[in-house]
């Protein structure tokens, strides 16, 4: 078998038990859901790793759980998944299940959700900008252009 096929042959499982967990979340069937996703979101999986971090956001079939559910969406986010980046820049912004709000990096994280196409993230950075002094958007644009070249090189 040619390399590319057998590559195809390895992903075409984990894009279906994605789809699959779509499915069973859709059917309000989280523990099953949880089940088929835990795999391809411990391979690395960014589409996973939302779909988790949403399930421990909302209790989904799981405990809720805002430091899990902010660990998977960062997981995803460090991908590039423009929902998973603007699911942590709420976390940032509004300080669930950290420490305290961080708008700094809420304001990075709407940004590069932005960047990415996520169209609600221009709505998200229009409103946290607002609580913000002129040097925590300076700190955020340094932020922001440090992650967007390696994050999204080609944009």
């Amino acid at each position: 078998m040619k390399p590319f096929l057998a590559l195809l042959v390895m992903l075409t499982p984990a894009l279906a038990d994605i789809e699959t967990a779509r499915d069973l979340m859709e059917n309000s069937d989280f523990e099953a859901a949880y089940t088929e996703l835990v795999p391809a979101a411990r391979a690395g999986n960014a589409d996973a790793e939302e779909l988790i971090g949403i399930m421990y956001a909302m209790g989904l079939g799981v405990e809720r759980d805002d430091v899990r559910a902010f660990e998977w969406y960062l997981r995803s986010s460090m991908k590039g998944h423009p929902g998973s980046q603007s699911a942590v820049g709420w976390y940032y912004e509004v300080g669930r299940g950290m420490p305290a709000p961080d708008l700094t990096r809420a304001y990075m994280w709407y940004t590069l959700s932005a960047i990415g196409g996520d169209p609600d993230a221009a709505i998200s950075l229009e409103e946290v900008v607002k609580k913000m002094t002129p040097e925590m958007i300076e700190k955020a644009h340094v932020l922001v252009t440090d992650y967007k070249g390696w994050m999204y090189p080609f944009r």
